[in-house]
């Protein structure tokens, strides 16, 4: 999977449904976000990302979670005793 896809996943857009009913936007898009950074892409494409979303919305089931990181649990360190 490239990394348009899994912007629009982030954006909550399914990038199947994006591409089989706008396939001239779909193109455009990704030719977009190929050269400029993602929060710059999102940025001037906002409004039609939302309008988008609307759209082609992602089934919530098919969004995967990201693993959760582990909080590394620091060791409790005691003062020493006076002697």
């Amino acid at each position: 999977m490239n990394e348009f896809e899994e912007f629009l996943k982030t954006k909550k857009i399914d990038p199947q449904k994006f591409q089989k009913g706008e396939p001239d936007r779909y193109a455009g898009f990704q030719q977009d976000f190929a050269t400029m950074h993602p929060a710059s892409f999102t940025a001037r494409k906002l409004f039609l990302i939302n309008k988008i979303r609307r759209t082609y919305l992602l089934d919530t089931s098919v969004i995967q979670e990201k693993p959760t990181s582990i909080a590394k649990v620091k060791p409790k360190i005691s003062p020493k005793p006076k002697i």
